[in-house]
This record gives C-alpha cells, sequence and structure tokens, in this order.
C-alpha cells in the first residue's frame, strides 16, 4: 500500500512533503512554539526572528505553518514585498487572508478573529510601519492570536526597552546550522561524503550556501582538494545579491568590504579607510546589520559574509582588494607600534588574520581560534605545568633541558592562557649574547646551533641570537592551534629586540613547517639539527644582518597581496651573507678603495657579501655597486664643510686619481703631511660611515 505521501494528488501537498524532507535542525526554536501553542496561556504574544539573507527564516516559517495546523491553529500568512508599507495596504493584506475579501477588516474587528498564527515574513520591508505595528495593531489582537515575524533586521530598540513588549516579545537571532545538521542536510541533498568536509569549510553552516554547493557539486566539475567559492562564481553571484541587497551606498560597500577583511572593525579603521567624516555613520550602519557581531575588540561579520564578501571583491575588482588590504594593514602596524601588552598581542592577531586566504599561511594556523589566548608571564606555579606538557610531548630528557633553561632564563619562557588561569600552552625564546660551555653541555640545540652560527655568522659585541627553543600546547603538540598562540611571542620578539643578528626556530617536524618559513624568508638549517632523547629535531634561521627588518617587513608586505606566490627556499641564488669583525671591515674598505678602478679586484672585495652592500643593492651586487657605495660614503663628507678637505684628499686620491700621492697633494695645494692626514681621516670617516650601517642599517629615509 503507498503511503499518503506518495499518493498526494496536490502540488501544495508534494511542496509541503519535499520542504519536510530538506528541513534540518532548529530543534530549539521548533520547541519553542510547540510549548506556546500547547500552553493555557502562551509566554509570548510575538515571536521575533531574525538573520541574514538566506539563513532560513521562511523555510522555518513554512515549518512553524504545518506545525500551528497540527495543533488546530488557523495560520494567515503575509509576506511584506507584496504590501506597501500603509496601514491601509497591511489591512487590506490581512483582509485577503481573514475572508473578509475586499472588505477592509476595520481596527475594531481585529478582536473578533479566531484562534490563529499569524505570519509576517520579510518584515524589514514594513519598518515605516514597525511603530504603527508596535502601538497600534498588536495590542488590537486578541489574546489567543500569536504572531511571529521574521526580519533580516533586528528588531527596533522599543521592542527591548518597552516593559510590555519586552514581557511578551520573545526574539530569536536566527543562526547557521550547526555541523552535524549540515552534514545531514548535504546528506538529505545527496552530496557525496568525500566531498561534505570541503562543503562545510566553505559554507559555514549557512542553508542556503549549502543548498546552492549541493546544486553546483550535482555537476560534477568540483574536487575536495580544490573546492572554494571562488570555483564557484554563480554560487558566489547569488550568495552577495543576498548579502548586499539593501546596502544603500558604494561606501556603504566599501564598509563592508573592509569589515570583511579585517579581524575586527572599529570607528578607527574605518576612518583610515574611508576618512573621518563618514567613520561614524557607515560603523553605525554596518552594527545594524543582522550578519555583524559585536565583540569586546569591535565588531566582525559571520564567517559565510566574511568569505563572501571578500573573495567577491578580490575576484570582481583585485586592484581595489590590494589596495584596501594596504590601508587595513598600514592602520594595524601603526596600532602595532603604538601600543603594547595584551593590544600589541591583538594588533598582531589582526596583522596575521589577513593572511589567512594565502596558501603559504592557510594551513598553518587555526584561522577560527586566532586571538582567543593571550600570553602572560610565567609564575613559579606556572613551572610544574611547563615541565609536564614537555615530558608529555617530547620525553624527559627534553624536560631537563627545558628545566635548565628555566632556571638559566626564566623571562624567555611565557605562557598562554585563555578563560582559565592554567597555561594553555607555552614557549620559550631564548636571547643569548653567546653560548657557555655549560649552555652546549646541557642542551643539544645549544650547541648544534652555536657551531653554525660560529660558521656562518658570529654575533658582534652587543648582537643577539634568538632561539625559539620550546613551543608545545597542552593537550595539542606542535599543530596549527598551539601555532596561533606561540606566534604571538615570537614575532614581537624578534620585531622588537635590538641589535638582533639570528633569529633560530626549533621543530619537531621541520619538513611539515617548510612551505610557511621559506614564505617568511627563513632558511632550513640542517646543519644545526640536534637530537634529545630518540626525537631528532630540526629548524629554520633567519640572519637578520643579511635581511634587516625593514627590508623583511617590506617584502613580507607585497608577498601577501600575491596569493599565486609559491616560495623557493631562501637562498638559492645568493652568496652566503660575510659577517666582518670591525678590523675585517676596515681592511675591507681600504683594499676596495685602493681597487676602485680594478673591478676584477672589486669583485674579490668582502665588502660584496657584507650587509651594508647587500641591504643597499641587492643579494648579489657587483663591482659597480660597491664603487657606488664607496662614491656614496665619501660623498657623505663633502655635505658639512669642516669635512669638504676630507672628501677632496679621498676623491684626488682614489675617485678621479692623481698619477702619486704627491701630485695629489701639489693638485691640492697642500703640504705632503697635511695631505696624509687628511686622507688618513677621510678613510677613517668613510669607514665609521660605512660600519654604522653595517651593523644598524641607513638612518631613516636615507639610502
Amino acid at each position: 500500500m503507498k503511503s499518503q505521501e506518495q499518493t498526494s494528488s496536490h502540488f501544495a501537498d508534494r511542496m509541503a512533503i519535499a520542504r519536510r524532507h530538506a528541513f534540518v535542525g532548529r530543534a530549539a526554536e521548533l520547541e519553542l512554539l510547540r510549548q506556546a501553542l500547547q500552553a493555557d496561556e502562551a509566554p509570548f504574544a510575538v515571536l521575533y526572528i531574525f538573520g541574514p539573507g538566506g539563513v532560513g527564516k521562511t523555510t522555518l516559517l513554512h515549518t512553524y505553518a504545518q506545525i500551528a495546523a497540527q495543533h488546530g491553529r488557523i495560520v494567515f500568512r503575509l509576506d511584506a514585498r507584496d504590501i506597501d508599507p500603509s496601514p491601509q495596504a497591511f489591512l487590506l493584506a490581512l483582509s485577503s487572508q481573514t475572508g473578509t475579501g475586499e472588505n477592509w477588516l476595520s481596527m475594531e474587528h481585529l478582536a473578533t478573529l479566531p484562534p490563529a498564527v499569524l505570519f509576517l515574513d520579510t518584515y524589514e520591508r514594513l519598518a515605516p510601519l514597525d511603530g504603527w505595528l508596535r502601538t497600534t495593531f498588536l495590542p488590537a489582537l486578541p489574546a489567543h492570536l500569536l504572531v511571529i515575524i521574521a526580519s533580516r533586521n533586528p528588531p527596533a530598540e522599543l521592542w527591548r526597552t518597552d516593559p510590555a513588549w519586552r514581557n511578551l516579545a520573545r526574539i530569536v537571532s536566527l543562526r547557521n546550522l550547526r555541523p552535524e545538521e549540515s552534514r545531514q542536510l548535504l546528506t538529505t541533498l545527496q552530496v557525496p561524503a568525500v566531498l561534505q568536509e570541503a562543503v562545510l569549510n566553505v559554507a559555514y553552516g549557512h542553508p542556503l550556501a549549502l543548498v546552492l554547493l549541493a546544486d553546483w557539486l550535482a555537476l560534477g566539475t568540483a574536487r575536495a582538494e580544490e573546492f572554494s567559492l571562488e570555483h564557484a562564481p554563480d554560487v558566489l553571484h547569488l550568495l552577495m545579491e543576498r548579502f548586499l541587497q539593501d546596502v544603500p551606498t558604494p561606501h556603504h560597500r566599501q564598509a563592508l568590504e573592509a569589515c570583511a577583511l579585517a579581524r575586527v572593525t572599529t570607528e578607527a579603521l574605518l576612518a583610515e579607510v574611508l576618512g573621518e567624516e563618514e567613520a561614524p555613520s557607515l560603523f553605525a550602519w554596518l552594527r545594524s546589520l543582522s550578519f555583524i557581531e559585536t565583540g569586546p575588540a569591535g565588531i566582525f561579520p559571520h564567517d559565510l559574509v566574511r568569505e563572501i564578501v571578500e573573495t567577491d571583491l578580490r575576484w570582481r575588482n583585485p586592484e581595489s582588494w590590494q589596495q584596501l588590504y594596504r590601508r587595513v594593514r598600514r592602520y594595524i602596524v601603526r596600532r602595532f607600534w603604538h601600543s603594547s601588552g595584551l593590544a600589541r598581542q591583538q594588533a598582531l592577531s589582526d596583522l596575521l588574520f589577513l593572511q589567512r586566504h594565502h596558501p603559504a599561511m592557510k594551513p598553518f594556523y587555526d584561522w577560527r581560534t586566532l586571538g582567543s589566548a593571550y600570553q602572560d608571564v610565567i609564575t613559579p606555579q606556572d613551572h610544574p605545568h611547563i615541565l609536564a606538557m614537555v615530558a608529555q610531548h617530547e620525553g624527559p630528557e627534553s624536560a631537563r633541558v627545558a628545566a635548565y633553561w628555566l632556571e638559566r632564563q626564566p623571562p624567555a619562557f611565557v605562557v598562554f592562557r585563555g578563560s582559565e588561569m592554567q597555561p594553555l600552552g607555552f614557549a620559550a625564546n631564548l636571547l643569548l649574547e653567546t653560548i657557555t660551555p655549560e649552555d652546549e653541555q646541557a642542551d643539544p640545540a645549544a650547541r648544534a646551533i652555536w657551531a653554525y652560527v660560529q660558521r656562518y655568522g658570529p654575533p658582534r659585541p652587543g648582537e643577539r641570537i634568538q632561539i625559539a627553543r620550546f613551543w608545545m600546547g597542552r593537550e595539542d603538540y606542535q599543530t596549527p592551534l598551539t601555532h596561533n598562540m606561540v606566534t604571538l611571542n615570537t614575532l614581537i620578539t624578534w620585531l622588537t629586540t635590538p641589535n638582533l643578528a639570528w633569529t633560530f626556530c626549533c621543530m619537531a617536524e621541520p619538513a611539515a613547517w617548510e612551505g610557511l618559513f621559506t614564505y617568511i624568508n627563513f632558511c632550513r638549517v640542517v646543519e644545526a639539527d640536534f637530537t634529545v632523547g630518540s626525537r631528532r629535531y630540526g629548524g629554520f634561521a633567519h640572519n637578520w644582518r643579511a635581511e634587516p627588518l625593514s627590508v623583511w617587513n617590506h617584502v613580507l608586505a607585497e608577498r601577501q597581496l600575491d596569493l599565486h606566490f609559491r616560495p623557493e627556499p631562501v637562498g638559492q641564488s645568493a652568496s652566503p651573507l660575510l659577517v666582518l669583525s670591525q678590523p675585517e671591515f676596515a681592511d675591507a674598505v681600504r683594499q676596495a678603495l685602493r681597487d676602485y678602478h680594478r673591478p676584477d679586484a672589486l669583485a674579490r672585495n668582502p665588502l660584496l657579501r657584507a650587509r651594508v652592500l647587500r641591504e643597499r643593492a641587492g643579494p648579489n651586487p657587483g663591482p659597480e655597486a660597491l664603487q657606488s657605495l664607496l662614491r656614496a660614503a665619501a660623498e657623505a663628507l663633502a655635505a658639512t664643510p669642516k669635512d669638504a678637505k676630507l672628501y677632496r684628499a679621498l676623491y684626488h686620491t682614489y675617485v678621479q686619481p692623481a698619477p702619486t700621492q704627491e701630485a695629489a697633494a701639489e693638485l691640492l695645494d697642500l703640504p705632503f703631511n697635511t695631505y696624509r692626514y687628511h686622507l688618513s681621516k677621510g678613510i677613517e670617516r668613510v669607514t665609521e660611515w660605512l660600519w654604522q650601517r653595517e651593523l644598524y642599517g641607513p638612518p631613516a629615509g636615507q639610502p
């Protein structure tokens, strides 16, 4: 025998069956209505449901109507898209539902309506009528009539502040489906299990997105490993229409795009991007949108809205996306340098978040939890937790090494906390001017790293080495989740530590992290690998004298905008940087001056591998670049009247040399001893000028 569903003969019946089969989740919302219908006196008169376009408000209303009918209630349905926002048009539309036809339902007759449920869909279009409905129409309805409103926008403030409506109205923000509900819907839509996780990662539980992506997947052209919204432009377009349907001006759209790009948005950020005059009104508009959340640091969109808006901008106008990215980044960088403590950590999280779509960064962070933990100074009570983590994840031998550094350099250790005081994880960033024999004996990492540094660039007096020696979580070891936390500490250390020569990052599985570190210009240093217990560790290094912070920042800022960038191992095409002592450097300068007009000899000069020339001329400078550098150093003397005589001695000896030094003295009309003194002082001043740039880079604003 066929079931009733199989024998339904009306389209309406078949439509109801299809909707029932496709409906998943919303258990709490359904129970809320059932309790109200079963109660002798409903706990509320109005159920106000709001949420962004496509979140399932209308679908929920269809299910509500079925439940109301099952409980013997008459159903009146009004869609504000079909009603002019006036009392007369509203009452006429309701009259057609109540059976009075063309005869308007007067206000006096409202009290005679039977037990029913009145549905008002697309309520945002009745915004001009909200006051009349709340103060005149709804109070005239009989107590046994229940009203259910569905709107994109949250209710007006008076729905919450008026004492009567605060008790009589129940307000529900309709959220996206939970992961298990999303999987149930995808299964109903016949999406293969192998593709479901990829869809979930893109749709974030948004019902319309799940349905549209399921339809697109039915074409059979997508693969899980390359699945993204950019591969489904038609889906992207339909979702954009839903979310941006009521965006009033291009400036409002730009504000939403900035909000989608940034982790959190404030008025100050909008002022940077769109100007101070418009920022307050645009920020207020963003806050009023149903898909915008409010947090302690600012506002932010629902995940799907964020992805849709930014992906559309990047696909539609890459140049505008890059311009917006630079403006947002500039604001966050300035915030970073003008803050400290927790505010600085949050700014760094915001900077990292901008890179969440870059293929070289995306796999290495848990982007949804970024910024949820903060670093804190350790206390004696934290020591047992730190050592327990090391013993759990790396073994007792490694725990003994951690105990050694915990006693020797406790400020190097920081813990990460969340909502509880027990550490979620920790990091140890050692800062050392030298590594002692005692350090080498206690820690194989220190021994291997010190041997590498001695070979490729010992620290000069006052310079320091940073070693990210330990990093791990309490539950998870070295995973994207724990990497969220350790990045804050490590980056802040190398961005703010003066005279930093080297940074080393120690990893348990370096091969798994190579893509990230090559992207940020860190070299894999196999020669510095080490073993503790039975585990082999490796890592990555950056020589800040070869690529100083200012250059590194510029390189990374541009690299972030190239989503097609594929990093190659650092240093393949460049000869290694040579770190000279001060006497060696001075000898090289004197020799370069003597060889100024001998390119073959200049090609062998150690200065070609020094930071001062690499920073000025790139990774593989030639003799011409060295000549230019020497000329610039000499010409710096000519800018000062009292040093001009030193410049002239250098010029006629090396740049445009006289046949002999005696001839140079005669050309300068100087006694030979005076000429020799000026030349010696000139060489000394040029060497000092170059040495300062070798150590610290050029002064701000100078080449």
